[in-house]
């Protein structure tokens, strides 16, 4: 199983935000941060933006920021939000299939994708990003004030 890259900025430009909720993020910091283009991150940052994961404020003194605390935001939740297909086969995104109706293989990978779900589901993004984050806060280039 293997998310998209677009879903994997996605997440990582959520973690990155969570790290300081307190103040607006830029799309060119956190490109650079993670060495991602900035227009790459643009989309990611527009799609994030109609999900509802986070609020962008435009003009001189803009960013962006979480759309809710970190804690609310559960990473199936994101996931779902951002991967355009969830399938491990082609049978499962509805394709053709020369055994179709006769294999147990789409039954047996949509209880996988599920699990793979349930599993993020009991996460959120506080989870990752949290005041246990100090070494992250470092390894982004982010100044911890608390210390």
């Amino acid at each position: 199983m293997h998310l998209t890259r677009f879903t994997d900025y996605g997440l990582r430009t959520l973690v990155y935000l969570a790290l300081e909720p307190e103040r607006l993020g830029v799309i060119a910091e956190i490109a650079a941060a993670y060495e991602i283009s900035e227009s790459h991150m643009t989309k990611v940052v527009h799609k994030l933006g109609q999900a509802g994961l986070v609020e962008t404020m435009r003009g001189r003194g803009g960013g962006l920021r979480l759309a809710r605390p970190a804690s609310e935001i559960g990473l199936g939740q994101v996931v779902r939000a951002l991967e355009p297909e969830l399938a491990l086969v082609e049978c499962q995104a509805g394709q053709f299939c020369a055994i179709g109706g006769m294999c147990r293989l789409q039954h047996i990978c949509d209880e996988a994708s599920q699990a793979m779900l349930a599993v993020l589901d009991k996460y959120k993004l506080a989870d990752v990003a949290g005041p246990h984050s100090k070494g992250l806060r470092r390894r982004l280039g982010l100044l911890d004030q608390a210390g």
